[in-house]
């Protein structure tokens, strides 16, 4: 395997690559420096800070936007609640499965050229799916966005680094961080203003904007970086990778729909497993695989891989229920419902801050498993409420869940990091958004599938006497169910009634289990190391 600068998100190394303006300079000093330099600089670096924020704050906020819309989508389109977990989902799987692939093209191409060309697809898609008439339809565009977003997150890590003196690039990595996570709140309180005043359209169409406001930024501000002598490109490797997060997410979400028996489920099941247990075998063999299955033998970066997948699979899968509930069951508008999960942002915030003293204190794995159990704790309280518990319980488990999410986030990245040389840090880069993206796409089809599972399983039996196509809108989404029990007369009361108690029991089963996965996740860190020494970057 190469070495590799703190910058490529392949893990593949090339000599230090210097960006000057527009253009791409693949030799090891800044033009007019002195020779020898090992540390050039992009003699305006603000503006290539602010565009590569601007580009992983749209990646993000597209991750949770649509969540706040999904009673609107149930409605307009008929969409059951399998089709509205793909919808949510075929974007986050798409840049979950390419990521990586499209980060190592970056590398080899111009990180800024793949960027803007990211930018033009996800862009154009939304647009598109702006139009979408059938959810079958709006699910494509989704997937496309998401391949658009692929070509554009690995490029922001990769490109503020190299334009940063050494001295300034952990404060370029924390705002990195912070886009982020600001991101995810901005999609949600966006949409929410969106949805008040136009429908689940709108959410594309601004997408669609701000697609194209963030490649000319790109273009004008950003430096073109590159590796200047790549290795051989790992193809096995980035097909491996696509396949087995995708085929996994497949047989979660039509499993719980059609049934795990199914010829399609099963082999689904079979193809994930499959490619996962190829990449490691061809990954052995190969000197430049896309990422080196060997350094999951370190304990410190396979904890941390845990617990960041764990947390996100938690907090994505989450916001698929819990926005549906405080709309659906509280009775919420959108803005309202965006603004009620916003305090867990009082918690997560200044917790994630103290996690590296507590660490250092406690160590590092002590943090982790104390946050997961936290998160889990915070998730299993929330599967005890019922359809009257009201908000501030509900916002009390939210709180303590925060909790756990603050202390894993922080120390989870740090464990990764603090596993591997400087100059393994593209690869440490490369997995912290891998963990990332694979943890939500499987949470969401997990939470999603078991919610819709339970969801339908627990209707009351009067629905059965509903008109067929009455009947048939409740069983396919709690939304579809509210409507029709709206216009129901005088049964309406009591069908609205069964249909939120049936909504309960889906988000209680949905929550349970991803707190299985986050308790498994916490016994599997018995054996992570007490403490990880500090990144060398």
């Amino acid at each position: 395997m190469h070495e590799h600068p703190p910058n490529s998100p392949t893990g593949q190394v090339p000599p230090p690559v210097t960006p000057v303006g527009g253009a791409t300079v693949t030799v090891g000093t800044q033009a007019g420096s002195r020779p020898g330099n090992a540390h050039p600089v992009y003699a305006k670096p603000r503006g290539a800070m602010g565009a590569m924020c601007l580009a992983l704050i749209l990646v993000a906020s597209s991750m949770s936007a649509l969540n706040l819309a999904l009673p609107q989508l149930a409605l307009d389109l008929g969409a059951s609640t399998t089709s509205l977990t793909w919808i949510v989902d075929g974007y986050t799987v798409v840049l979950a499965g390419l990521v990586l692939p499209l980060g190592a093209l970056g590398d080899r191409y111009g990180r800024r050229a793949v960027l803007v060309a990211g930018t033009a697809v996800f862009g154009a898609a939304a647009l598109t799916a702006s139009f979408a008439s059938g959810s079958a339809e709006l699910v494509a565009w989704r997937a496309v966005m998401g391949l658009g977003a692929a070509m554009m997150m690995p490029g922001t890590l990769s490109t503020m680094t190299a334009v940063l003196p050494p001295d300034q690039r952990a404060r370029g990595v924390a705002a990195w961080a912070g886009c982020a996570a600001a991101g995810v709140a901005l999609g949600l309180l966006a949409s929410g203003v969106l949805l008040e005043w136009s429908s689940w359209r709108s959410i594309f169409t601004a997408a669609a904007a701000a697609a194209l406001v963030t490649g000319v930024v790109a273009v004008l501000f950003a430096p073109e970086t590159r590796e200047a002598r790549p290795g051989r490109f790992d193809a096995a490797g980035a097909v491996c990778t696509a396949i087995a997060p995708g085929a996994l997410v497949f047989a979660l979400i039509e499993g719980n729909d059609v049934g795990w028996g199914e010829p399609p489920v099963v082999a689904a099941v079979a193809v994930s497993v499959s490619a996962a247990v190829a990449y490691v075998v061809l990954g052995l063999r190969t000197d430049d695989p896309l990422l080196d299955p060997q350094l999951f033998r370190i304990p410190g970066f396979r904890a941390g891989s845990v617990t960041i997948a764990a947390q996100f699979l938690a907090v994505f899968g989450f916001y698929f229920v819990g926005l549906q509930y405080v709309q659906l069951v509280l009775g919420y508008r959108p803005l309202k419902a965006g603004l009620a999960l916003l305090p867990i942002g009082l918690v997560v915030v200044p917790v994630s801050q103290t996690t590296p003293r507590l660490a250092a204190r406690f160590g590092a794995r002590a943090v982790m498993v104390t946050g997961l159990l936290l998160l889990g704790c915070g998730l299993v309280a929330m599967a005890s409420l019922d359809a009257g518990s009201g908000y501030l319980p509900f916002l009390a488990c939210l709180l303590v869940a925060g909790l756990g999410v603050g202390m894993t986030g922080a120390v989870g990245t740090s464990a990764i990091t603090g596993s591997l040389t400087r100059d393994k840090q593209g690869v440490a880069s490369a997995v912290n958004d891998v963990t990332r993206e694979v943890g939500a796409a499987v949470g969401i089809a997990l939470m999603g599938s078991v919610f819709g599972n339970r969801y339908r399983a627990s209707l009351p039996e009067a629905v059965s006497r509903l008109p067929r196509d009455a009947a048939e809108a409740v069983r396919q989404s709690p939304a579809g169910g509210l409507h029709v029990a709206g216009h129901a007369g005088q049964q309406g009361a009591a069908l609205a009634t069964g249909v939120r108690e049936a909504f309960m029991r889906g988000m209680s089963a949905a929550l349970l289990s991803a707190a299985v996965v986050v308790a498994v996740a916490a016994c599997s860190l018995v054996r992570a190391p007490g403490r990880t020494r500090r990144s060398a970057d």
